[in-house]
């Protein structure tokens, strides 16, 4: 093709001769000396792998497969095993959702632009703000997120986040992460008996402090009930509050509107998702006045020439592809598959089979917890409130030989201190826990 002939893909733009012009600036011979990649790892035309079959395939994965240890996972801390619908994987798993990107064209993608904006909808409605994003990375990613808009929309001297010191470690470095790159200073205020110490918190507030983060419930699965105090303090201090918890949790809790939250965040994919490890759905919800501040992607409503009801993603103004430098995050993709199964799933719940599965978090932890609390050298719950899913529970035992002393009876759960277990148990393991109790009367005297 020559440098005028319109002939051709548009996406392969650079003739050999403009090729050779940037090589030659660059002060290199080839496209591969770009590229400094070690012999070792190289691809040489050949991965040495021998062709099989589909049988043989499926052979090999099972035998690998069946190395893994038969467990059952009573683990929790920010990853929870729901029962996913099957509904959900046969909707999601249409070619025309696993094959969308982000939906900048919508007369293409009207569906899942619809979709979207029903999930949006859902974390309007559980939260009791005005705007939710369709998703972001993970909870993590959210939160850095609220502490960088914190800065731009709070009138505040200082650069302080305030968290709590029960914090998932991981959540923790993530923030940190974001905070280094806004001069922004992460401190962490001290729990009482698994929640928040309002007035250790109280003493720390300063007019220096932009954002106060709270969850409910806790990472050690504590509901918090001084959200409103909370509340509170932020509001006196002009510094935005943020609330973390979940969908499943927000069905039964507190609305954080209620409680003056100005920012929730959280993983949606205890909806729809299952346990994945990692993957996970940052939800991002926040009041109307910040809308023009909100990170990722925004899908709104409206109607088409025709009047027929349309959506489009909307107020790209805020997005780095137009803003660059001034946008307000680089959230350069997002989780749209995920939020369309959390969609989905709670879709098929219905609000009333949300609440009877937020109820079961609590009622089964709380029996649980009263049962292993009857064998002798267990105390749970250790902390005297009201949990959701998972419970911490003392053992006189150093909690690093229980808990391998379960393994080997068929038992995960987190050893989280010297002598602390930390026990989750949903829907998906409410039939096991008769063994378990047996297997932690067995080591744990």
């Amino acid at each position: 093709m020559t440098d005028n002939d319109t002939r051709g893909s548009p996406y392969a733009p650079h003739t050999e001769a403009e090729t050779a012009a940037m090589l030659d600036a660059v002060g290199v011979d080839s496209e591969e000396a770009l590229f400094d990649i070690p012999s070792t790892v190289r691809f040489d035309d050949a991965f040495g792998i021998d062709p099989e079959g589909e049988r043989e395939v499926r052979r090999d994965i099972e035998r690998t497969l069946s190395r893994n240890e038969d467990l059952t996972e009573l683990l929790g801390r920010g990853h929870y095993d729901h029962y996913v619908p099957s509904l959900v994987d046969h909707l999601a798993d249409r070619s025309e959702f696993l094959t969308s990107y982000t939906q900048y064209q919508p007369e293409v993608a009207q569906g899942f632009l619809q979709a979207l904006f029903e999930y949006q909808s859902v974390l309007v409605e559980l939260t009791g703000l005005d705007v939710a994003n369709c998703s972001m990375y993970d909870a993590a990613t959210a939160l850095g997120e609220a502490a960088t808009l914190a800065q731009r929309v709070r009138s505040v001297s200082g650069d302080r986040v305030l968290v709590p010191a029960h914090l998932a470690t991981g959540r923790r470095a993530v923030l940190e992460n974001y905070a280094d790159g806004a001069d922004v200073t992460v401190e962490a205020y001290p729990m009482a008996d698994g929640a928040v110490d309002t007035d250790a918190l109280e003493g720390t507030m300063g007019e220096d402090v932009a954002m106060v983060y709270a969850e409910t419930p806790t990472v050690r699965g504590v509901i918090e009930e001084s959200l409103s105090t909370v509340g509170d303090l932020a509001e006196a201090h002009d510094a935005l509050f943020c609330l973390g918890s979940d969908p499943v949790a927000l069905s039964l809790l507190e609305e954080p509107a209620s409680v003056g939250a100005d920012v929730v965040i959280g993983d949606a994919s205890t909806l729809g998702l299952g346990r994945s490890y990692g993957m996970g759905l940052g939800m991002f919800a926040t009041r109307e006045d910040y809308l023009r501040q909100v990170p990722g992607r925004l899908v709104g409503a409206g109607e088409d020439d025709s009047g027929r009801r349309a959506y489009t993603l909307t107020l790209q103004t805020r997005e780095q592809h137009i803003r660059k430098e001034r946008a307000t995050s680089n959230i350069c993709t997002n989780q749209a598959w995920v939020a369309l199964r959390t969609a989905i799933h709670a879709a098929w719940l219905g609000p009333d089979g949300l609440v009877e599965l937020a109820e079961d978090c609590v009622r089964y932890p709380q029996d649980l917890a009263a049962r292993l609390d009857e064998i002798e050298g267990v105390q749970a719950p250790v902390h005297d409130r009201h949990h959701f899913r998972e419970f911490l529970a003392r053992t006189d035992q150093p909690a690093t030989a229980v808990a391998a002393d379960l393994r080997d009876q068929g038992y995960a759960v987190h050893d989280v201190g010297e002598h602390l277990l930390q026990v989750c148990v949903t829907e998906r393991t409410a039939a096991a826990l008769d063994g378990f109790v047996a297997a932690m009367a067995e080591v744990a005297p």
